[in-house]
C-alpha cells in the first residue's frame, strides 16, 4: 500500500480508489482499512469521488511514534489530504468524526465536512463513568492487558457482556488486541466527553452532521448539538439507522452533500 510521511516522521498507510473530487474517510475506534465500515462505503463513493482511506497511527500498516498527542493525528490527516492534492472533503464516524472536527477547526485543507455521530455529550453535567473508564483503561494498557482494555471499551459503549465474551473467543479478537493502545488515543481526542464548542465554532466549511434514527438518544442529541454549534452546519437523521450505519444508506447522502 502507498504511504505518506506525517509531520513527525510517522508513516501513514493509505489507499486511493475511484475518480473525481478528493474525499478522505476517517475511521472510529478499533477500526482500520482492513477491518471496519469504511471499506464498503469507499467502494460505493468511488463511483463519484477519489476516495482515500487510511490507517490511523498505530493501526493496520501505519506506524506509531510516541508520545501521542491529538495534534499528531491532525497532522496525519492533513498529510493524507496533502497527498490527495491539498484540499479534500472529509467524512468521519464516531471518534473519527471528533478527529475530523478538530482537524477542520485547524483548517487542514478540508473544504467540506460530514460527521456521523461524534460521541460527545451535549449537556454540561459530568459524563457518567468517564473518569473511572479513563483511569481503568490506562491501567490495563500500562499492564499490557490489551484484551481487557478492548473489553472495557466495549462495555463502556454498551455492548452486552455475553456478546463481549463470545467475541473474545473468536479469531478476530487478536487483531483488536493488537491496536488496543489506540483506545487511549481516541479517549484523548474526546477529552472529557463534552462537546468542544470552541472547536465547533471555529469550523468554517460547509458541514453535515448525521445521526441514526434508531441510535441511542444521547448520540442523536449530541449530533444535533454539534450541528447547532458549527456555524455552517446542517443536521440530518437517517431513519432506521444505528451507530453501525449501513454504507448503502449513507453513501447517497454523502454524495449529494459533497456534490
Amino acid at each position: 500500500m502507498p504511504a505518506v510521511t506525517s509531520a513527525d516522521g510517522t508513516t501513514i498507510a493509505y489507499e486511493r480508489r475511484g475518480r473525481g473530487p478528493a474525499l478522505v474517510l476517517v475511521d472510529g475506534a478499533l477500526c482500520c482499512r482492513g477491518a471496519g465500515p469504511l471499506g464498503p462505503l469507499a467502494a460505493l463513493l468511488s463511483e463519484r469521488f477519489t476516495v482515500h482511506t487510511y490507517d490511523r497511527r498505530g493501526r493496520g500498516e501505519s506506524a506509531d511514534t510516541p508520545p501521542y498527542a491529538v495534534a499528531r493525528e491532525i497532522e496525519d490527516l492533513t498529510a493524507v489530504i496533502g497527498e490527495a492534492g491539498g484540499n479534500a472533503y472529509v467524512y468521519g464516524i464516531s471518534s473519527g468524526a471528533a478527529l475530523a472536527l478538530a482537524a477542520a477547526a485547524n483548517g487542514s485543507g478540508i473544504i467540506g465536512l460530514a460527521l456521523y455521530e461524534p460521541p460527545f455529550v451535549a449537556e454540561v453535567e459530568d459524563v457518567p463513568g468517564a473518569a473511572d473508564y479513563r483511569r481503568r483503561l490506562r491501567e490495563l494498557l500500562a499492564a499490557g492487558h490489551g484484551g481487557d482494555a478492548v473489553a472495557l471499551f466495549m462495555a463502556q459503549v454498551g455492548v452486552p457482556a455475553p456478546l463481549i465474551e463470545g467475541m473474545r473467543a473468536q479469531p478476530g479478537w487478536a487483531a483488536l488486541e493488537a491496536i488496543a493502545r489506540t483506545l487511549a488515543y481516541d479517549d484523548e481526542i474526546l477529552g472529557d466527553g463534552h462537546l468542544p464548542r470552541d472547536l465547533a465554532a471555529a469550523v468554517a466549511v460547509p458541514t453535515l452532521v448525521l445521526a441514526g434514527g434508531a441510535s441511542p438518544a444521547r448520540l442523536r442529541g449530541a449530533a444535533k448539538a454539534v450541528a447547532e454549534a458549527i456555524p455552517a452546519a446542517r443536521h440530518r437523521v437517517l431513519e432506521g439507522q444505528t451507530h453501525d450505519v449501513a454504507a448503502e444508506a449513507l453513501a447517497p447522502v454523502l454524495a449529494e452533500f459533497f456534490s
